[in-house]
């Protein structure tokens, strides 16, 4: 149990401050018609465009919605942490814990946010320091390394005193993310904000965390804001969602009610977008028409009419305001609440069959083994074992995606098939063609800043001694392909979307058809409809081009779609290899299982997998598995599992699977 070390609630933190209003208890947060807006090349960018919320104590609200819908900065205005650099302008009211943070000066926002409020956001490594030891970095904020130490158990993480001596960089991203939440709740905050703390976590630590976060409200009773672009996250966590776009709250209400019966065409296109372990394989995924608005735009009507099928002239000339909609008992902005469905929504059609070519391979791993030698110091060095004997064949023209979470070993796998690290033992053979391309996860740090788009997608069609006029209209052609505009090939990166920096790193990777095109996480960032979206351009171009594809996801919900087949990976292993349209019904390996299990949906059910995987510098002996698994039996410690195949081709590593044992295949 965690105590709580609420302050005294009857310090003033700013002359004046409302108070209880009412019988029931004072909003932690109350938000008037907000207004934000920023400064950018000279043009105000409106981040905020009458934003209107309370957060009661105690309560659990989701703020959702795509990249730029002004989500992050609700959470930091709430903070009083708005960049001054950008010279930020604000309008309506918004108090917080009781303070007017219109009228409070720099000095009482900073003693708010030490006394009432904490806050978790999306990167720990950028909010930890890393010259600093774990322990004195919390102990600065909870007062004592004994307060620390207790918050370090508290928000579970194992071998708590130990990791007191440790620096950030010596953590896996899951504990980081734990350091980051018992620093936010350090003196019971009253609230909590939560800016897309698991977006980049697997799905087994991402439902590890949102179990710590539901259990610490019940515990300390404080509120907390939920920033997240994923609905099915926010479905696990949140009492009420509040769905944003371009700047404004277009729906509010109960998880529940939201979900059962959007109101709003916006949020029924979320909810009919996001990958699910039941979505449709035979044809591409639902994805959003046309692009949000721009930032610097004044909007007179609604926002959303331009990519709304439902969008009358009345749209586009009345800006619709919350009000009730009897759908869930909550409120919405929209002049057809009654019309809804997810029609806003494209449909490209079936896809074609895609028949991989039997007998043959695209690429072929026998036994890959990779060792990295670690130094500690001038005297002694360990061994970390990424790869530990890797089996793999891709059919022409194939799709596989290498599942596991983060340290199984896929990411590994993928340079040294592309030759960007060489195995320690092993071999790799390649069908003859153009070389493999990799895919990077952040398209934004693989391309080169000072480059422009057209010269870097041209930079392999040079090297071949395409000549200049016929490497423009080449680029131009790849770039439509992948749904650009030609007309980007003269912008540099940053003056892309995310989703045009991933599209763009794409077409550099095909602009000469590789034989198998290699894609390490190309989707997990990326909100859920631009992550459908390039999961079937990725369809699309493998179909077109008659690539081989191997696709690495810490999420099986993105395998299935994208692959043919899934291969498990754990610990540098691969545990279970079979047929993606089946693993959902038939999968056998108590991690795959796991897996599926930790995969977040709308119903609210998520069972995450308890503990860490084992280390590489000394994996256990017998099955890697076994000090987590479930269902693991004696002789699992002690010897290690054999492989076996069924008739189907369904391989599984389990010594539950062998023969006498009790996983039936």
């Amino acid at each position: 149990m965690i105590r709580t070390h609420r302050p005294d609630a009857s310090v003033e933190l700013v002359a004046g401050s409302s108070a209880e209003s009412g019988s029931g208890p004072a909003p932690v947060v109350e938000a008037r018609g907000l207004t934000v807006t920023f400064e950018r090349n000279r043009r105000r960018v409106h981040a905020l465009r009458g934003v209107d919320l309370r957060v009661a104590p105690g309560e659990i609200v989701g703020v959702v919605g795509e990249s730029g819908s002004g989500k992050s900065v609700l959470g930091l205005s709430m903070l009083g942490l708005l960049p001054t650099s950008s010279r930020p302008e604000v309008g309506g009211s918004i108090e917080v814990c009781g303070v007017d943070l219109m009228a409070a000066d720099a000095e009482a926002r900073r003693r708010l946010r030490a006394i009432r409020l904490g806050a978790v956001f999306q990167d720990p490594m950028t909010s930890l320091n890393p010259t600093m030891r774990i322990g004195r970095q919390v102990a600065e904020k909870a007062g004592s390394e004994r307060e620390a130490l207790r918050l370090l158990d508290a928000v579970g993480i194992p071998e708590a005193r130990r990791r007191l001596k440790a620096y950030p960089f010596e953590l896996s991203g899951g504990l980081r993310q734990r350091v980051m939440i018992a620093m936010a709740i350090a003196g019971s905050p009253a609230l909590v904000i939560a800016d897309e703390p698991t977006t980049a976590l697997d799905v087994t630590v991402q439902a590890q965390i949102l179990e710590l976060l539901r259990s610490l409200r019940d515990e300390l009773g404080c509120s907390f804001v939920f920033v997240t672009h994923d609905l099915g996250v926010a479905t696990q966590l949140a009492d009420r969602i509040a769905v944003m776009y371009a700047g404004r709250v277009v729906e509010l209400g109960g998880t529940a009610g939201v979900l059962s019966h959007p109101s709003h065409p916006y949020a029924a296109s979320l909810k009919a977008s996001r990958l699910s372990l039941d979505s449709a394989r035979a044809r591409p995924l639902a994805t959003l028409r046309g692009e949000p608005p721009e930032p610097t735009s004044v909007l007179d009507g609604c926002a959303f009419a331009p990519r709304c099928p439902l969008a009358i002239d009345r749209c586009a000339e009345e800006r619709p305001t919350l009000a009730p909609v009897a759908g869930h008992g909550g409120q919405v902005a929209c002049h057809r609440p009654d019309d809804v469905d997810a029609a806003g929504l494209s449909d490209e059609g079936a896809w074609p069959e895609a028949v991989p070519t039997p007998g043959r391979f695209a690429l072929e791993c026998v036994a890959i083994t990779k060792t990295f030698v670690l130094r500690e110091d001038w005297r002694s060095r360990s061994a970390l074992q990424a790869l530990r004997g890797v089996d793999l064949r891709v059919a022409p023209g194939e799709a596989v995606a290498l599942v596991g979470e983060s340290g199984s070993g896929k990411s590994t796998l993928l340079r040294v098939i592309a030759g960007l690290s060489r195995q320690s033992d092993g071999d790799v053979a390649i069908a003859e063609g153009a070389r493999p391309q990799i895919v990077f996860q952040d398209a934004g740090a693989s391309l080169t800043p000072w480059l422009t788009i057209g010269d870097q997608v041209g930079e392999r069609l040079a090297r071949r001694g395409v000549a200049k006029a016929e490497r423009a209209d080449r680029v131009a052609e790849v770039l439509t392909r992948v749904g650009l505009p030609p007309t980007l090939a003269s912008a540099k990166p940053a003056q892309l979307s995310g989703g045009q920096r991933q599209r763009a790193a794409i077409a550099r990777a095909v602009v000469v058809p590789p034989t198998v095109l290699l894609c390490d996480e190309p989707t997990s960032a990326l909100d859920a409809s631009l992550a459908a979206g390039v999961l079937n351009l990725i369809g699309r171009l493998r179909r077109e081009l008659g690539m081989s594809v191997l696709f690495v996801t810490h999420d099986l919900a993105a395998a299935r779609v994208v692959a043919d087949r899934v291969a498990v990976m754990y610990l540098g292993r691969i545990v279970e290899d079979l047929a993606a349209d089946r693993i959902v019904e038939e999968a056998r390996h108590p991690y795959t299982r796991a897996l599926l299990s930790a995969v977040p949906g709308l119903s609210g059910s998520r069972a995450p997998l308890k503990g860490d995987p084992a280390s590489p510098l000394s994996p256990p002996s017998g099955c890697a598995f076994h000090t987590r698994c479930p269902v693991a039996v004696e002789r699992c410690a002690h010897r290690a599992p054999e492989l076996v195949v069924t008739e189907r081709g369904h391989a599984v590593d389990c010594v539950l699977a062998e023969p006498g044992g009790s996983v039936d295949l």
